[in-house]
């Protein structure tokens, strides 16, 4: 309900009503720094959030400023400074905060010199290496995850063996593997045992996937650019933040569509 406001106090009550702007919750958490507006979404279903003590389960709540959120019992607030970090993955661990089985997290690489929480934007599984961005901001996270967005991903891939005949030239083709259709915008074999891939979409394991199919053990699997970004020397386990710049040229020629 909105509350009425008298044209004396009006002036008075600027500051105030500032601090009442609703949000939802979602994008609250996000701003946060919780973890994607999507993801957050899931957290809110699950039943893991609650405002002013009282648990919610439905993502398009509405709260403001000064509500008591929590997730998992711990209080969140919303982080003015935003961060963007650029990540060289290490072969090994997994992207998500907190893995239940125990295993190693990319997050983990990145808590002791930040005091933000910082979620992972987009994913490489466990076995692959390569660049992968943190962030705290939601809006970003969202724009840049969205498949309409259309960000290109590059990959080097190093087989045990030599690369089958046919391989390169049926991924760029389109190939449908248990009913799935796997397409990339571009590849090219460069060694005898070395391909590299460029992504759009990006399905859950679509380079393994392809790989597998064709018998082709991958040995090393490791994402060197993300759009316009480069690794620029980054070793396994090492980070960098990101320039304004490259902030600015990642969302370029990103769909307003790819707002959620």
């Amino acid at each position: 309900m909105k509350q009425k406001v008298s044209v004396s106090n009006l002036q008075d009550n600027n500051s105030e009503n500032e601090e009442r702007k609703e949000m939802r919750l979602q994008v609250y958490l996000a701003h946060a720094g919780v973890a994607s507006r999507r993801a957050c979404e899931e957290i809110i279903a699950a039943g893991r959030v609650a405002v002013n003590g009282t648990v919610v389960t439905v993502p398009g709540t509405k709260v403001i400023e000064s509500d008591t959120v929590t997730v998992d019992g711990k209080p969140v607030q919303q982080e003015e400074q935003k961060r963007y970090v650029l990540l060289h993955k290490p072969a090994g661990y997994v992207c998500s905060l907190a893995d239940e089985k125990g295993r190693k997290t990319a997050a983990e690489l990145l808590k002791p010199h930040f005091t933000e929480r910082l979620y992972n934007v987009g994913r490489l599984d466990m076995f692959s290496a390569g660049l992968i961005i943190f962030t705290n901001d939601g809006d970003f996270a969202a724009k840049v995850s969205h498949p309409s967005a259309e960000i290109e991903k590059e990959y080097i891939v190093e087989t045990s063996l030599p690369i089958p005949e046919g391989l390169v030239e049926a991924f760029m083709k389109g190939i449908r593997i248990e009913g799935v259709f796997y397409k990339c915008k571009f590849a090219e074999q460069i060694g005898a045992r070395r391909i590299r891939v460029v992504l759009i979409e990006g399905k859950n394991r679509e380079i393994r996937r392809v790989f597998e199919h064709y018998d082709a053990a991958i040995k090393r699997l490791t994402r060197i650019r993300i759009g316009p970004i480069q690794n620029d020397g980054l070793q396994a386990g090492q980070f960098r933040e990101l320039k304004p710049d490259e902030i600015k040229n990642i969302l370029k020629g990103v769909s307003h569509d790819s707002r959620h």
